[in-house]
């Protein structure tokens, strides 16, 4: 008697599955028949639609209804999924393009502030590779202020903090946008000297990015940076991160004019990655650098002033 129940919940819940897996079947891929009436059967399935395990590109019609999908849809495996084919089909420049204009953007990037960190992640990703086109920046960064916060507050090392921060470097490859970072600085390098490697490189990149811009120099001198900020120039660092550093100094040195001269020391106060970069710490950590055994090493270190 059990044994027949059990079988009979079995089918109803094979009932169930293939009803939901059909409402995703016409909502990503429609319903075609012929003269006869009868469904042909579609050239891909919705799972491989919401799935992006294929390389091929999706078309208009395709993305439009993958877009409807992710905005109709509560379910955060299909959310999950769509924002991954969506996210590895931005990475082309024509869907770029396509999905700006289908009015996408604000439909992917409402789910950065979905409570589920690998949506979170996901959405991310996608806003990050849509973020090369420069009229895409555009529309993206209503969110940056959001994504910085998620940065700064979010799991250290954790994978939404990583999407963050790449998304944070491609919209500060320019100099439009870098002013809305100005008041997170002194945070972004906390999150430097706490991070791990992977966090400490991608930091990096994005301070290289604002270093760039001269009218980012006063808020990178003047923020508070913890004195360990100088072990990122010891010798043993890894080449990745001691060489990004050491452009990070670069830049700055550029913006500075005169390198640092003494008519601007007084406008940023003690404690500052100012009193860091031009004390005698850090001069004496760019005379071991001078000698280092790494060639690339050695030529960043006869740009910065020798001491």
């Amino acid at each position: 008697m059990g044994g027949a129940r059990d079988v009979g919940w079995m089918a109803a819940g094979l009932v169930l599955g293939a009803g939901a897996c059909y409402c995703i079947y016409k909502l990503t891929r429609g319903q075609r028949q012929d003269g006869r009436g009868l469904r042909l059967r579609p050239s891909r399935s919705a799972e491989d639609l919401t799935s992006g395990s294929y390389d091929d590109v999706l078309n208009v019609d395709q993305l439009q209804k993958l877009l409807y999908l992710l905005e109709s849809t509560d379910d955060p495996v299909i959310i999950e999924r769509a924002l991954v084919t969506l996210g590895n089909n931005a990475a082309f420049s024509t869907n770029q393009v396509i999905i700006r204009e289908l009015d996408g953007i604000p439909v992917i990037g409402s789910k950065i502030n979905n409570p589920n960190p690998s949506i979170k992640e996901k959405a991310l990703n996608a806003l990050n590779n849509l973020s090369v086109n420069v009229e895409n920046q555009v529309k993206i960064k209503v969110y940056m202020n959001q994504v910085c916060k998620d940065v700064l507050s979010g799991p250290l090392d954790s994978a939404v903090q990583l999407a963050g921060l790449r998304l944070l470097t491609n919209m500060t490859v320019t100099d439009d946008h870098q002013h809305m970072l100005s008041c997170y600085v002194p945070d972004l390098f906390r999150v430097l000297l706490a991070g791990n490697a992977r966090t400490k490189v991608q930091v990096l990149k994005l301070l290289v990015n604002l270093s760039e811009n001269p009218a980012m120099a006063e808020g990178l001198l003047g923020a508070q940076v913890d004195s360990s900020f100088l072990s990122l120039y010891d010798g043993h660092v890894a080449k990745e991160i001691l060489l990004r550093a050491l452009t990070l100094s670069q830049n700055i040195t550029k913006c500075l004019g005169k390198e640092g001269s003494s008519a601007v020391q007084p406008t940023f106060p003690t404690g500052s990655l100012f009193f860091l970069l031009y004390g005698e710490e850090y001069a004496q950590k760019m005379r071991v650098l001078a000698e280092h055994c790494d060639a690339d090493v050695k030529e960043k270190v006869t740009f910065i002033p020798k001491f």
